[in-house]
């Protein structure tokens, strides 16, 4: 019987351009109303832009992947903010558990490990999410990490006809 708790969590490298891009094309095509990404804008990108978004090159930010048995099955990403004004804060973006590996506490570690890679960078004090409205089990997941909601963007995608709002989440570093 295996360990549900069987999993590992680290920093994506460029290696791992083509098992991410498989992953988030799954997420897109699989949870349509979380992502304000589609499998249709993703789908033709290069593997070049997938190699960049997990490259360290600039420092602006980092993907972290949620692997089980060696094979990626999660995978959560942090955004740093480089403008003067806003370089104490970043985003988190991109959380996303295979349904088969659900349950078992890793979307929370891909948190975790999110928001301790931004306490160990200097300066950054708060990180901020979205996700859509009526999503429970996300704003209950985030709530357990230390986020607080503080508003909710009406009318932020339009899926099928339907307007749908995205709730704002943050945590202060120091609290989470």
């Amino acid at each position: 019987m295996n360990d549900p708790r069987h999993f590992h969590v680290e920093r994506l490298t460029v290696v791992s351009a083509a098992r991410y891009r498989a992953l988030m094309l799954q997420a897109y095509e699989q949870e349509v109303e979380a992502f304000t990404s589609t499998v249709v804008e993703r789908a033709p990108l290069p593997i070049s832009w997938w190699e960049e978004r997990l490259s360290d090159d600039h420092g602006t930010s980092a993907v972290f992947g949620g692997f089980m048995d060696g094979t990626l099955v999660g995978a959560a990403g942090i955004k740093f903010a480089n403008r003067h004004k806003t370089q104490h804060k970043a985003k988190l973006f991109g959380l996303y558990v295979a349904q088969h590996s659900r349950g078992q506490g890793l979307g929370k570690e891909l948190v975790l490990a999110v928001l301790d890679y931004a306490k160990s960078r200097d300066g950054t004090k708060v990180v901020q999410l979205t996700f859509t409205e009526g999503n429970n089990q996300a704003q209950t997941l985030y709530e357990s990490c230390g986020f607080k909601r503080f508003g909710t963007e009406p009318l932020a995608l339009l899926m099928n006809g339907e307007y749908r709002s995205k709730v704002h989440m943050w945590t202060h570093l120091t609290e989470a």
